[in-house]
């Protein structure tokens, strides 16, 4: 019979802490937000920049400004991005916290 190896566990240890369920729950809402492709080109492109105006999100990505608003809507509950209005503009950035703790669950 052929022996299957173990994995080591790199996880869930005794040093690391499980995760609260309103912890837990907040992180799989955003990785559940970065399940688009389109969502996950949205965060690359902001990480790039100190914030991006939606019109130019609009431009990069060849979508309709309603569709980038529906991808940057479900980002903001998500509570991976935030903005600021400047007139009829709307301005996109990261919250870099919310992206410290997805990379922290992987381990990044």
């Amino acid at each position: 019979m052929k022996s299957i190896a173990v994995l080591p566990a790199i996880c869930c240890g005794p040093e690391t802490d499980p995760l609260t369920v309103p912890e837990r729950d907040a992180l799989a809402a955003r990785f559940k937000a970065l399940a688009d492709p389109t969502r996950v080109a949205i965060i690359n492109c902001l990480s790039a920049a100190d914030e991006v105006c939606v019109c130019n999100l609009t431009e990069t990505f060849d979508l309709s400004q309603p569709t980038i608003s529906h991808h940057l809507k479900i980002l903001r509950a998500a509570g991976l991005v935030e903005s600021s209005r400047r007139g009829t503009w709307a301005y996109y950035r990261l919250v870099p916290e919310a992206i410290s703790a997805l990379r922290g669950a992987l381990g990044a």
